[in-house]
């Protein structure tokens, strides 16, 4: 399979190493530098697009995607609130687009144990929620995707909350779930769930080890992409 890489920094090298090593081929390798050199015929040679770049630029390499016919599987995070102007251009062109905030299998299941136990604990108001995710100084975004992906899936299941706030101390309005954000040295990423009340607590969390996960789930993602479109995630990849 021939893959166009649209953002070459740790997260693409990663997926580079990946796609190399299951015999796929490199054919194009977008930079933040080289992007006005790249040609269209360039993208169009791919089969499908990896797209990890950074929010100011992903919506445009999407459409650029869509125009050329070249199904995009994306990771950036930051870029949601043109998730509808996105959807209907890649409808407009026939597109393929694949998107996850997340694309480690893991952290997919840890989504779906978020859900389930957000919509135990709704029944329970004592229990009062919070997430905290911790990830590495480099990381653009704020909170990262991740989190939000998991406070949304608290808010569609426990009726105590309304919606989220990124803060720095878990004290604010009722129905508010509070999500903080730290941003510490070279994790790759944590994500923890706290319920507690006054008398104990109910944790679950993840923790990844390496970008490897995320990396091995994108090229996954892009071998199932292939000849598709439509718009797909993780739960169609994963069969959950």
């Amino acid at each position: 399979m021939k893959i166009a890489l649209l953002g070459y920094g740790r997260m693409g090298k990663a997926i580079e190493k990946i796609a190399l090593e299951k015999g796929h081929t490199i054919v194009l390798r977008v930079e933040e530098n080289n992007r006005a050199q790249c040609r269209d015929e360039q993208l169009a040679a791919a089969d499908v697009a990896i797209e990890f770049s950074a929010p100011a630029v992903a919506v445009g390499n999407y459409r650029w995607c869509f125009e050329n016919g070249v199904p995009v599987v994306s990771g950036t995070t930051g870029w949601l609130e043109k998730w509808e102007e996105v959807m209907a251009y890649c409808q407009e062109k026939q597109g393929g687009f694949f998107y996850a905030s997340n694309f480690s299998v893991g952290v997919n299941l840890f989504f779906h144990l978020n859900q389930y136990l957000a919509k135990i604990m709704g029944k329970f108001s004592d229990y009062k929620v919070y997430i905290e995710e911790t990830h590495h100084i480099h990381k653009l975004d704020k909170p990262s995707g991740t989190a939000i992906t998991l406070a949304q899936g608290i808010l569609d299941n426990h009726p105590g909350y309304k919606r989220w706030q990124l803060v720095h101390e878990a004290e604010m309005a009722e129905d508010v779930l509070p999500v903080k954000a730290k941003r510490e040295g070279e994790v790759p990423g944590i994500h923890v769930i706290t319920y507690k009340s006054g008398v104990d607590e109910i944790e679950i969390r993840h923790s990844a080890f390496s970008r490897e996960g995320f990396a091995q789930g994108a090229v996954f993602a892009a071998e199932f992409m292939k000849g598709k479109r439509g718009v797909f995630g993780m739960d169609d990849l994963l069969s959950i």
